[in-house]
């Protein structure tokens, strides 16, 4: 025998000869779940308020995911992150949301650890844990938790679904996107580049079908091995886009405006058992940015429009549910729904981004145009409104169908009040001997990696490509799952979006909403005693000083333990610091025959906040017509076109049309520019 031969087999568990008949073998241990091990499915709604399922007391049909709540356990109690990345890294992780990397949503890069916009690299995630354990991982929809400049080609994948512990992944990386004609799907690692899509396309369809093929392929490929499945649909944020059946089935359903709705809401959450029976329904909305006028106060095409709005988000929520039952119904099939653990929630409270009156055009509410002035557009909106739900508005409804969707509690998504982040969360599990029934202790989001991890039986690993982070602070709630007396495992916790602050301990809340253009150091913060007060209707805090300075300096060492400071002070240094290594990403290019769409992000950079200029070369034949190129989609952007021998440039401000006639054009070589002037201010 050799003398190098014992160190090339070290480790090697069986004996080695010099031929094979002489020789015993051995292999490695692989992964493997134990025997029965359950499937589990997170399914997250991205934008769905606390009352909008029909067993949170909205009269929205979602039967399968009542029939869930039937059998299941539904929470009351439950509260996620005021924003939706940050909600995500934190289901994922286990981890603060600031401690993760991701304070904010993935749309800023200021150059501070809890504002990465990207999950650190060292953060152990639920997919790790269900895949080192020997489950198969899928995840479908929103992903939202890389930074926006590495959605190109040339960005680094290393934030990106698989490289976050999934076998499989299909949807959109960024933010939201038209639900029609989705401006950008991804596939695994890559872009997935349709020529058209069908004119019945619906993207919350298209997930479904993508989840079922995934299970089909593990299904057909092995007996048996269970799957992990993070299913993040990226309806109901705007642009509210549905389906014309689905639309239809709620004509008339919202007439009678958002007052009534949310105390038709409010009453039946009281007869479910949903809200405790001391619970108060509060005023409406009055604080400065936030504040709702009643229905009657607006006029009667007002009120025909915002209905509109409203029975397109119903639809939506409608959509979804009955995506759900086509998935259960897969899965009977199979034999594998009663052992899989189903979790249905949502990532934050619903949103106010439709501001006072609503819109057609959702980036120009959005980005501020409208803000203080959204009732100029509205009869431009009314002329649309045959059109919303599809694909040709980007519609999102007033702030006051938000408070109702967040009925009984104050508030909306961002904001740290309840409405921003306490939300519906259904947990089934057939096989698992669940104790059906409402439970009104308080658990987090950071807790749901704990406890199915407990649940299924897997392992969460101490490192990550060997690196050793910061231990997930969720604490599992199996107790409760099992037991309805079983004790809330989650005694306090922080919150922070936007400069709103809140601190929970023990069932105490101080908490403040915090205007733009106050310093931190001005907010008035409330205190509210929520065994008593559980809508936070009654501000404790003059009679309760003490208690209120001690969860106020306990918010204070929770933040700088998470990584929360600095505090963004809206002065737009958050969104418009970005590293120097992306400065490359902001020079010109020249776009050649065969180019693919730019991402997002990219293309964006060649315009922002500058003037700049397109050039475009034509060799043109008389009776030639077509596009020269276009930047943008439904929701706003340019493009330059020859129609009927006419140079034409066309300009859609979010929603409002302008077109540039550039005169005839004569056969032969054409330089032409398109040039845009930045004003100042």
């Amino acid at each position: 025998m050799s003398d190098h031969r014992p160190i090339a087999y070290d480790g090697f568990e069986g004996e080695v000869g010099r031929i094979f008949s002489t020789s015993t073998p051995s292999w490695p241990n692989r992964p493997s779940a134990p025997a029965d091990a359950p499937n589990v499915i997170v399914m997250l709604v991205d934008d769905l308020g606390f009352s909008d399922l029909g067993c949170y007391g909205s009269e929205i049909r979602t039967p399968n995911v009542d029939a869930l709540a039937e059998k299941g356990v539904r929470f009351a109690n439950f509260h996620v992150n005021p924003m939706c990345s940050p909600t995500r890294a934190s289901l994922l992780t286990g981890l603060n949301a600031h401690m993760a990397g991701v304070g904010f949503v993935a749309h800023s890069d200021p150059g501070f650890p809890g504002y990465a916009m990207e999950l650190r690299p060292d953060a152990v995630t639920i997919a790790d844990a269900f895949r080192a354990s020997g489950w198969a991982t899928f995840a479908l929809g929103k992903w939202h938790l890389c930074k926006d400049s590495d959605l190109s080609d040339a960005g680094s994948k290393h934030s990106w679904p698989l490289q976050a512990g999934f076998d499989r992944y299909y949807g959109v990386l960024d933010g939201f996107t038209n639900l029609h004609q989705p401006h950008r799907l991804y596939q695994d690692n890559h872009v997935v580049e349709p020529d058209d899509y069908p004119d019945d396309y619906y993207l919350s369809d298209d997930l479904t079908d993508k989840a079922i093929e995934m299970v089909t392929r593990l299904r057909s490929s092995h007996p048996t091995k269970p799957f992990f499945m993070y299913f993040a649909h990226c309806a109901v944020h705007a642009p509210l886009h549905a389906k014309d059946s689905d639309i239809e089935r709620y004509r008339g359903s919202y007439d009678s405006g958002w007052d009534e709705i949310r105390a038709q809401r409010f009453a039946r959450q009281q007869d479910l058992g949903i809200v405790p029976p001391n619970a108060v329904l509060p005023d409406r909305p009055t604080e400065a940015e936030h504040e709702v006028r009643a229905w009657d106060d607006h006029s009667e095409d007002e009120r025909l429009l915002f209905a509109r709005y409203k029975e397109t988000y119903a639809a939506m929520v409608d959509n979804i549910d009955q995506n759900l039952g086509r998935l259960r119904a897969h899965l009977e099939m199979l034999g594998e729904w009663d052992n899989t653990i189903v979790l249905f929630t949502s990532d934050n409270g619903a949103s106010r981004e439709g501001q006072t009156m609503g819109t057609a055009a959702y980036f120009r509410t959005l980005l501020g145009a409208a803000r203080n002035a959204d009732e100029d557009f509205h009869q431009a909106d009314l002329a649309q409104i045959d059109q919303i739900g599809g694909p040709q508005t980007m519609p999102h409804y007033p702030r006051g169908w938000a408070m109702a969707s967040n009925t009984p509690f104050r508030l909306y998504k961002v904001n740290a009040h309840h409405g921003g982040h306490q939300v519906p969360m259904v947990l089934s599990w057939p096989d698992g001997n669940v104790e059906p029934g409402i439970r009104h202790v308080y658990q987090h989001v950071t807790d749901v990696m704990a406890t199915l991890v407990e649940l299924a039986g897997a392992q969460i690993p101490d490192s990550r490509n060997g690196m050793v982070g910061p231990k997930p602070v969720g604490e599992s709630f199996t107790g409760t799952i099992f037991d309805k007396n079983a004790d809330s495992t989650h005694a306090e916790q922080y919150y922070e979006s936007w400069g709103h602050r809140s601190f929970y301990r023990d069932g105490w809340t101080a908490t403040t909403c915090h205007p733009q253009t106050v310093a931190f150091s001005d907010d008035r913060w409330e205190l509210h005693d929520l065994e008593n007060d559980p809508s936070q209707t009654t501000d404790l805090g003059d009679l309760h000083p003490e208690r209120l300075a001690e969860l106020v300096e306990a918010w204070e060492t929770a933040a700088w333990a998470n990584q929360v400071f600095p505090l963004d002070e809206r002065s737009m240094l958050k969104e418009t610091t970005r590293p120097p290594s992306e400065k490359p990403m902001t020079a010109g290019l020249t776009l050649y025959p065969g180019t693919p769409t730019l991402e997002r992000y990219r293309s964006y950079q060649l315009i922002q906040y500058r003037s700049f200029g397109v050039r475009v070369r034509v060799s043109y034949c008389a009776g030639d017509e077509g596009v020269l190129f276009a930047h943008g989609d439904q929701g706003g952007g340019y493009s330059m076109y020859i129609d009927d021998g006419q140079l034409v440039a066309a300009h859609n401000g979010y929603g409002q049309m302008a077109q540039l006639l550039g005169g005839p054009v004569s056969p032969g070589e054409h330089d032409v520019l398109f040039s845009v002037e930045a004003l100042a201010g």
